[in-house]
């Protein structure tokens, strides 16, 4: 007698349609290693058959109305909220994020499309009069935006929902097509979103379907979800058809996708080495307190594993030996274990190979004569939160992303100190300045080489429709709901001649 597997594969989403492909990839919890849910890889002929359909759509999906992108976009949103707490399970399950983080994740997703919808209403273009010249009198210029093509967006594993959604929404507000390749280590919840989406698109033959084809959701072919090999997505990354890539991901592979396909518009949002500075105004005990739990906070959120996350503390000297002690106890106080616990603050990491890393940064750290001043054992993969002070110039901990529970305490003399030691560094995405010096808060935004200040808080924070992005070995381009539209658009001009203005 045959028995059912237990654990069904999920489907992919290619060109809307649900569809498998001949190789299994097995999700696996990264606490405990149980299976949590299988899907497959797409075949090389399913992905032309993706690519192929994008590329077929485009017109149509560049013409769509504004009040069905918009209305799709809404659809989605609000399916995410409806299905919150069963995505952000998932997100824990496969992701092993506490699950406290992941209802923030989706909350926030729900967000992004709801921005969206928002955007792609008075997504209208401008007018610019002309006639400010002699020469150009009667003439307006009509100024638009409008698609490059189909967009290829590759997501990685720290935030399976809504760094999918960060490529897909803005996507969808433009009317491009988009080809999501989500990380094969956590490809579920970006397949549960392309369900999602499949609900608010049109079927490829109308007659399948009866009372479908109405013209009210989104063209088959213009959005797919598929899970592709990393081996194989260079050959994505080169396909003419596909003219905007948009990478999130490691600085290596980043700058091989850049230098591979000079002629694409291509947006990266690579990694990070975040840092934050206690200026020498933040003098309170309240205030060091608080900056000192934040800090603790958004240094372990997600195990670490975000390119925002707190790696490097600067504090004025006089500030910190009083700061020091209120920053290990927070550390301290966070309590790690079972991501499923609502109590849990601090989950494993994606798998037991990123925690030995970490690992092995930290004791190269001790051995040049850091000194651990909590932390520093591994369970498994999970390593715990970890402070460090007496790091030496050099060691991969200061320089690198650790992308890991780990953070780094240093002294300055002044606030200026702290700002150059903030660019003493191969990346530049986001710096936290604890101050409440107007002038000091200007000058930190003026000298930092960071894509975001974030005055008064952690680097760690971050508004999905704001620009957001970097410098130097951060990436380049924006995320963010707009700045995501803009990335993914040509201006258009139209100049209007013999206007009586």
């Amino acid at each position: 007698m045959d028995h059912p597997d237990p654990t069904p594969r999920t489907p992919f989403w290619l060109a809307g349609e649900p569809a498998h492909g001949d190789a299994p990839l097995a999700v696996h919890h990264p606490y405990d290693g149980r299976l949590v849910g299988q899907t497959s890889y797409a075949t090389p002929d399913q992905v032309e058959q993706a690519v192929a359909a994008a590329h077929r759509v485009a017109p149509q999906a560049a013409a769509l109305p504004a009040y069905r992108r918009a209305t799709a976009l809404d659809h989605i949103s609000a399916r995410l909220a409806k299905r919150a707490d069963e995505i952000a399970r998932l997100i824990t399950a496969e992701n092993g994020k506490p699950i406290k983080w992941a209802r923030v994740e989706v909350a926030r997703a729900v967000s992004t499309f709801r921005w969206a919808a928002e955007e792609a209403r008075r997504f209208s273009g401008d007018l610019q009069r002309l006639d400010t010249d002699p020469a150009a009198a009667g003439r307006m210029a009509v100024v638009r935006r409008v698609p490059r093509g189909p967009v290829l967006g590759i997501s990685p594993f720290n935030f399976p929902l809504n760094l999918v959604a960060h490529k897909v929404a803005p996507a969808i507000a433009v009317g491009a097509p988009i080809i999501v390749k989500p990380a094969p280590a956590t490809p579920l919840t970006a397949l549960l979103l392309g369900e999602l989406i499949a609900e608010v698109t049109e079927p490829a033959d109308p007659a399948a379907a009866p009372g479908s084809g109405s013209g009210t959701g989104l063209p088959a072919g213009m959005v797919s979800v598929l899970p592709v090999p990393n081996d194989r997505a260079g050959d994505l990354v080169a396909d003419p058809r596909l003219p905007v890539v948009s990478f999130t991901g490691s600085g290596p592979v980043g700058a091989l996708i850049r230098r591979s396909v000079p002629d694409k518009h291509v947006t990266l949002e690579l990694g990070g080495n975040a840092a934050a500075v206690i200026c020498e105004d933040w003098t309170g005990d309240e205030e060091l307190t608080q900056a000192a739990q934040r800090i603790a906070t958004f240094a372990n959120y997600q195990a670490g594993q975000s390119c925002i996350a707190v790696q490097r503390v600067y504090v004025h000297e006089w500030l910190y030996d009083g700061f020091l002690p209120r920053l290990v106890a927070a550390v301290q106080a966070l309590r790690a274990g079972d991501p499923a616990d609502d109590a849990t603050d601090v989950g494993p990491l994606i798998n037991e190979d990123a925690a030995m890393r970490v690992e092995s940064w930290v004791d190269e750290a001790v051995t040049a004569g850091a000194t651990i001043e909590v932390g520093g054992r591994r369970d498994g993969a999970t390593y715990p939160p970890t402070v460090l002070t007496g790091v030496p110039a050099g060691a991969k901990v200061l320089t690198e992303e650790v992308f890991g529970p780990v953070l780094v305490v240093d002294r300055v003399e002044n606030d200026e100190a702290g700002f150059a030691a903030v660019n003493d560094s191969a990346y530049g995405l986001q710096a936290g300045v604890f101050t409440h010096n107007l002038q000091t808060a200007f000058t930190a935004h003026r000298v930092l080489q960071v894509g975001g200040v974030i005055v008064g808080d952690v680097p760690s924070y971050r508004a999905d429709q704001m620009p957001y992005g970097g410098v130097k070995g951060s990436g380049v381009g924006r995320e963010g709901v707009r700045s995501a539209m803009d990335d993914y658009t040509d201006p258009r001009v139209m100049v209007l001649t013999g206007l009586d203005l």
